[in-house]
């Protein structure tokens, strides 16, 4: 049986009507991917008219940019939180690895929208300048002072952080091959990391 529309389901009315449209969208976006909803649909799962998002957004790329917005926010958030809560360096950047999992497989349609979107007019990654702080400042307490850039491993750790989550997502390797967890090819993989980068 289909969910009830979002509207009815949580008692959306004219006052919060943007916020109702934004969470059909990002379940949309979950579904279907960042390309694959029209703001009709978003309409209707919201259980309003079709011609109701035009009184909030321009159009599709107006929705998905804020879904970006607030979905890096969110994922800087997870991400800090994750790093302030260990006790030492490397504890805290060992937390942020299954935060970052987490928020992949907790929050697929920011997730998506994050990372196959870009606003009209913003500067390339630059809504994700904040988490990217935060990862390069918890590596650059790690490294020893060998020359090596901490942005750049944190970008090589970021890269591997994506790929094992969308991995993971289009169900690759499947479980019962016997694969490792997620989470125990991140922390393998950013170790090697640490150990072996060097700078350019």
């Amino acid at each position: 049986m289909a969910d009830p529309p979002l509207a009815a389901r949580r008692g959306y009315h004219h006052g919060n009507l943007r916020e109702a449209l934004l969470d059909a969208a990002r379940q949309l976006v979950a579904e279907r991917g960042p390309l694959g909803f029209t703001l009709a649909e978003a309409a209707r799962r919201a259980g309003v008219s079709p011609s109701a998002p035009y009184r909030h957004f321009k159009d599709r790329d107006e929705v998905l940019a804020e879904l970006c917005r607030r979905g890096f926010v969110l994922f800087g958030e997870r991400l800090q939180a994750a790093a302030q809560s260990g006790a030492t360096p490397e504890e805290a950047l060992m937390r942020m690895g299954p935060a970052y999992l987490r928020f992949a497989r907790e929050e697929p349609g920011y997730y998506a929208a994050m990372f196959a979107f870009q606003a009209p007019g913003e500067a390339p990654g630059a809504a994700g300048e904040a988490p990217f702080a935060t990862l390069a400042g918890a590596i650059g307490a790690l490294l020893p002072k060998d020359g090596r850039d901490p942005r750049l491993v944190a970008l090589q750790v970021w890269a591997l952080s994506h790929g094992v989550a969308m991995l993971e997502r289009a169900g690759l390797p499947a479980p019962a091959l016997g694969a490792p967890s997620a989470e125990t090819v991140l922390e393998t993989g950013v170790a090697a990391l640490l150990a072996g980068s060097e700078s350019p």
